[in-house]
């Protein structure tokens, strides 16, 4: 047996590291609804660095909107709804994009991004409506969604896959391998797919909390989800794939939008008035 066979690889050796990492880091938590949460395969600071890199993956995959007044719309909704959140997660600040597609869809990731479709716009018909999209959004980031995802989905070696993209780690001749893996990875791995159920209705509950702290009135929340139910038919779109049912979710909206009223009216009257168009 050759001395290269019998000696551990850089590779090995970081994976018997994450394993161990693993072990310690990994830990349960308790969301703002109080559902328990299994998270910590990787740092906030490293999921940043990974929503980020997601979004500029996105932003050279889509085009972007050269409407401003588009822009300057999200913009104003996103700050608002920011405003309102632990300070934590205002740090550094949000960045915005509208990409150009028909679909009514939208996202947030870690690291303070927030991107919707041009399609949006068409079922988000008022600034409120939007903030109920934005606010549902966020709250996927401030639950810690994506780390409750990650955390789940990867595995020890999903965890060294993405390590060695946010280090730039090269291997060689497999370092292009490794950075087709990962760029799949950020897809595939808990950015972009679409949450479970659970975790759908939690940014339901934090989101509409959100809007109405912000000023924007909750009670849109349920004549946006209605236009969504219109504009879909009978076949809801992708983006809504995993969501609770659509005419329960409506009812839940419904009833929360009651008891959020005080919290609407107290925000209006402490100027929280959003005019964002």
């Amino acid at each position: 047996m050759s001395p290269r066979q019998i000696t551990p690889s850089v590779r090995d050796i970081a994976v018997g590291l994450v394993c161990a990492l693993l072990l310690s880091s990994c830990a349960t938590t308790t969301s703002s609804t109080g559902r328990k949460q299994y998270v910590g395969a990787v740092s906030q600071a490293q999921l940043d660095q990974l929503g980020t890199q997601a979004f500029d993956q996105m932003k050279g995959q889509k085009p972007l909107t050269q409407d401003g007044k588009q822009s300057a719309y999200l913009s104003c909704v996103v700050d608002a709804i920011v405003r309102e959140l632990p300070p934590q997660w205002r740090q550094g600040g949000w960045q915005e994009a509208v990409f150009v597609d028909k679909n009514p869809n939208a996202f947030a990731l870690p690291g303070g991004k927030v991107g919707v479709y041009t399609g949006i716009f068409d079922v988000a018909r008022n600034q409120d409506q939007l903030a109920a999209v934005v606010g549902h959004e966020i709250g996927h980031v401030i639950e810690r969604h994506h780390d409750e995802r990650v955390t789940r989905q990867m595995g020890a070696s999903g965890v060294v896959q993405l390590l060695g993209v946010i280090a730039g780690a090269k291997y060689g001749d497999g370092g292009s391998q490794l950075a087709t893996q990962g760029g799949s990875l950020l897809a595939q791995g808990g950015f972009l797919l679409p949450g479970t159920r659970e975790q759908e209705t939690e940014a339901d509950v934090v989101g509409q909390r959100l809007m109405a702290q912000a000023g924007f009135d909750p009670r849109q929340a349920v004549d946006l989800w209605q236009n969504m139910l219109g504009a879909s038919g009978s076949r809801p779109p992708e983006w809504l794939s995993t969501h609770p049912d659509p005419r329960s979710r409506i009812g839940e909206l419904r009833k929360r939008a009651e008891t959020l009223m005080p919290t609407y009216e107290q925000a209006r009257a402490a100027g929280r008035k959003p005019a964002c168009g």
